[in-house]
């Protein structure tokens, strides 16, 4: 019987760390191991990680110094990779969600040939409110998302609610540091390696309470949004090979890398308007006509022009 090993991150999660033990304590279906990686936290999270491991199989690793959200998992992954063999599986897990109680089941068992299955969730506040019945609709997450409209940054796959097959993870690590969103760059190996699976399910409560490491952040200023977006895609070029991209996706992201370097120091571009256009549906969440609009318009003002007129930084 395949084993599945859950990978959960930690950083100063005492407010909420324990509802969600709780909640991996009543799963019907137990993981086989859990790699707890707690990142340099500074509060009662190590105490209260350690209160469960009586409740729990869990392993914790404990960091001295916050290194971040993407090296957490990163080296939870290793130690899973270590561990499992390709036929296992494996799930993510965040500190401050509440895992419903069939969620390993059920994605166990719909998983059938796909190298990665989605559910979906309720959204929750930071005081257990649920806010939206559905995370899927209030982030309007399309289900199909092609490689093209991953390399542009539109992820579907939300990490915590997900169980993906462990012969994913020769692929995917190390992540680099350029990788800014673990889950994304899973499911672009997963969808060129077995596809991946969306069902409707409810299987978690997603917390979001303005201190998330992603789902809730804040929004960051253009400069950096273009700076990571720029490390993003060399990333992606970097691994084109193993990933299998093909020649359009290729091309695909090479234009958006050259765009993307030119808004960095340019003003106003027009001459990308064209491809942006033609491309939009990759590019940008579905939306009305007119925000389309606006987002394709906007494409073409690079960061001196926005800094000058429009304020961003």
């Amino acid at each position: 019987m395949a084993k599945i090993c859950i990978v959960l991150a930690t950083y100063n999660g005492k407010k909420y760390l324990q509802e969600m033990l709780d909640s991996l304590v009543r799963q019907t279906r137990a993981a086989d191991m859990i790699i707890a990686v707690d990142d340099g936290s500074t509060d009662s999270t190590m105490s209260i990680l350690e209160q469960n491991l009586d409740r729990l199989p869990m392993d914790i690793v404990h960091c001295p110094k916050n290194q971040g959200h993407r090296a957490a998992f990163s080296l939870g992954l290793e130690e899973a990779r270590r561990r499992l063999s390709e036929d296992d599986y494996i799930a993510l897990a965040d500190q401050d969600d509440i895992w419903l109680p069939d969620k390993l089941e059920t994605l166990e068992n719909e998983i059938g040939d796909a190298a990665l299955i989605y559910g979906d969730a309720e959204v929750i506040d930071g005081k257990g409110a649920l806010t939206a019945p559905s995370w899927r609709a209030l982030s309007n997450i399309d289900t199909h998302c092609s490689i093209r409209r991953q390399i542009a940054g539109i992820n579907n796959v939300t990490g915590c609610l997900s169980l993906f097959r462990a012969s994913l993870l020769p692929l995917v690590l190390p992540l680099s540091e350029n990788v800014t969103v673990h889950d994304r760059w899973i499911a672009m190996y997963a969808q060129k390696n077995g596809g991946i699976k969306a069902i409707s399910k409810i299987v978690a409560q997603y917390r979001i309470h303005g201190n998330n490491a992603v789902g809730g952040a804040r929004q960051p200023p253009m400069s950096e949004t273009l700076a990571t977006q720029q490390k993003w895609i060399e990333e992606i070029l970097c691994h084109r090979h193993d990933m299998h991209l093909n020649h359009n996706e290729t091309r695909f992201a090479e234009k958006l890398l050259e765009i993307t370097l030119r808004r960095q120091v340019e003003g106003f571009i027009p001459t990308v308007i064209p491809w942006v256009f033609a491309n939009r549906n990759f590019l940008f969440l579905k939306d009305s006509a007119f925000k389309t609009l606006r987002r394709v318009l906007f494409t073409a003002i690079g960061l001196p022009l926005a800094k000058r007129f429009f304020g961003k930084d």
